[in-house]
Order: C-alpha cells, then structure tokens, then sequence
C-alpha cells in the first residue's frame, strides 16, 4: 500500500512524548487522516504555563486530549507523591479514551504518558509502534516493546535494547522547516521580542548567538544569560528563547533588563517565550552558534544542519542521555560542552567568544551524512501500514 494508498478512514491515536518527531510524522500524514494527540497541557507539573505541544497541536486543529498521569521523578519534590497517586487514574483514563476513539494505530514517541497509554491499548488489542529517539532507550518504551508490532529506532546503538524481530531502524524524524536547504527570509525574524519587522542584523557581520532551552525553556541558561547579556551584546546579536515557567518567570524578568539596555544593544537582543516549530529550521540555519541543552532532537537537527553548538546538558535527564547526546555531538567535532555544576556566567562568556573567534574548527565530518535519515517520517507511515495489516490478518 503507498502512502497515497492510505486508508481514508484510518484513525491513529499519537502519544508525544517528543513532540519534534510527533509533528513531523503528523505532516506526513495524509490529511484526511483521522487523528487524536494525547499529551500534556502543560509544561511542568503544578504549573499552568501551556505546552508547546498543546499550543502546536492544536494549531493544527488536531484534536488534543490531555490525560493526568503520574510520573517517575528523578528528584523528591513536593510533586512527587502526588505524581505517583495519579498512577493507577492515568491508566483508567487512558482506557476509556482509548475505547471511546478506537483507533486502528497506537503510535507512541515515548515519554511517561505513554505508558499507560500503550499498555491500555495492548489490553485493547489495537496494534502499538513505538519510536525511539535516543541513543540508548528510555524506560516507557523499553516496557512497551514487549507490546509492541513495530519498534522504530533512530540509531543504530538503541538496537541492542529491543526485540530484534521487531526493531526497524529509520532514524529521527526531522521537521520540514528544518529540512529546508534554504533560511526563510522572514519566518523566525517576525514578532521576536518586540519587533514588527523582518530581522535585520542578519547583513552585516555581526555573529548571531541563537540561544535556547528547548520547548520549556531552561532557567539555568537564562540565569546564565542574565548574568552577562550586556558582555554577549556588545559582541553579539543574542536570540534568546526563554521558555514560559510560571514560577521563574525568567521572561518577565529579562524583558525589564532588555527594556533598561542602551538603545544599541537593546536592538541586539531579541527574546521570546517560544520560537514557533516552522521557524526553528530558521533561527538554526541564521546563527552562527547555537547554545542549547542536549535533547536528542535538537542534536539531530544540529547535525544535519552541521551548526557549530555549544550544549549545557540537563543533569538530571535519564540514564544522563542529555550529557551522553551532547558528547555524541562533540565526538562529531560540531561542538562543546560545558557541564552545569558550578558554571559560572563569566565561564560561560569566555567559552562563547572562544567558540565564534575559532568557528572554523568546529566543521563536521561528511560521513556524519550517513546518521541522519531525511525520510524517516515517511518510514513511520510505513510501519503503520504494516501494523494495520497485522491487524487485518
């Protein structure tokens, strides 16, 4: 069956638990396919800042559902007993969502609400693909590829984890904006920070530093920013994606210090809650170095774009993924790392200019080709085929 083939009135129901490949195989999709995206409303627990993943999703008039789970923390806080008592409501929740839309698919980009997603759709006997994004596994998917049809990995080095009759691998699903050979003159350069008009600094020699802490935002890099943004401008363009936590505020905070700059390096400074997903391809292609943290997505597309990065990994990520993601990258010869504990603004400063003074070092290697699938969204839709015949039969 070609993708052309596709049944009208196929229904999937698409668990995000990254959101990068989720939306990159829903603009794959055939439009008159019958979706339902199950995520989370809001970014972080006890905080009713949106998520980028309902704000996209719905967008795109996909209908969302947002199911209240718990999780496993990585840290006590006072969330944590409450996360675990919403456990066992998570998987009755998921059922009855599950039974209500009958979906032909399961497709889960891993994360902890797919769990009780995945294990109420086995119940349910709808057939289940997974799709793993990192080097290694992550634990929801690694409990449901004993469930699954289909597991689709993106690198070779996550193939050990899994069933090896049932592991494709197709590699990690990159947005169009950012397959695009060409920077969208305009894109993400409208509407940041307060700014009505196209981005300008882009014609002169000026390096632009494309500064972010992924779709949530980071308050370590942004404190980190803060600490010596007028020492960045003075040298730099900065765009800065600050995320929109409700109890750091950091936004609120660096909108008032950008509003006390002298008019030139006000001009400099462009900030932004979010950088809409059609314009990251943008805003990666423009810079000159990116500063981010090392989610395996955002390496992905740091790699097929061969942008010179400096990574601030998450210490606390899974099984340290985000501090192995960005030794990966730099191993590539893309980029640095920094490690958070005891990094300092002023460290961070020197390593900035030390990375644009000597940007020609950081040049990747032409065999780095090779990792990066740019039809690996139209594997995904294959692999549903293939799950939905298995179903048939």
């Amino acid at each position: 069956m070609t993708i052309e083939q596709f049944r009208v009135y196929m229904k999937i129901v698409i668990v995000g638990g990254h959101l990068a490949p989720a939306l990159a195989a829903i603009d794959n999709l055939p439009k008159d396919t019958k979706l339902l995206f199950i995520g989370r409303k809001y970014t972080f627990e006890g905080d009713k800042a949106l998520s980028l993943e309902y704000r996209e999703i719905t967008k795109r008039k996909v209908p969302f559902t947002n199911v209240i789970s718990g999780r496993l923390q990585r840290r006590l806080t006072r969330h944590t007993i409450p996360s675990l008592i919403k456990v066992p409501y998570g998987f009755i929740q998921s059922f009855f969502i599950l039974q209500k839309f009958k979906p032909d698919v399961f497709l889960g980009f891993g994360g902890y609400l797919s769990l009780p997603l995945g294990l109420a759709a086995f119940i349910l006997r709808i057939p289940i693909v997974i799709h793993e994004q990192t080097l290694e596994a992550g634990i929801a998917n690694k409990i449901l590829s004993f469930f699954a049809k289909k597991i689709c990995i993106s690198w070779e080095s996550s193939r050990k984890f899994f069933p090896k009759n049932k592991t494709v691998l197709i590699g990690n699903p990159i947005r169009k904006f950012s397959l695009s050979s060409r920077p969208s003159p305009k894109g993400a350069w409208r509407n940041l920070g307060d700014s009505s008009t196209p981005f300008h600094f882009a014609r002169n020699d000026t390096p632009i530093i494309y500064i972010t802490g992924g779709s949530s935002g980071s308050h370590f890099i942004n404190t980190l920013v803060e600490g010596c943004i007028k020492e960045l401008l003075e040298k730099f363009v900065i765009i800065h994606q600050t995320g929109d936590a409700q109890e750091y505020r950091d936004f609120d905070r660096l909108n008032n210090l950008r509003d006390s700059l002298p008019s030139k390096l006000k001009a400099r400074y462009f900030l932004i809650k979010f950088v809409e997903p059609k314009d990251v391809g943008s805003c990666l292609q423009k810079a000159h170095l990116v500063v981010s943290r090392a989610g395996i997505n955002t390496i992905t597309e740091l790699i097929f774009l061969k942008k010179p990065s400096l990574l601030i990994p998450l210490r606390y990520s899974q099984n340290n993924e985000q501090i192995k993601n960005a030794l990966f990258l730099k191993s590539l010869g893309l980029g640095e790392v920094l490690e958070q504990g005891h990094l300092s603004s002023q460290k961070f400063l020197q390593k900035v200019i030390e990375m644009v003074n000597n940007i020609n070092k950081y040049k990747i290697k032409d065999k780095s080709n090779a990792l990066i699938n740019k039809n690996a969204a139209q594997k995904i839709i294959e692999v549903i085929q293939y799950a939905t015949k298995s179903k048939k039969n």
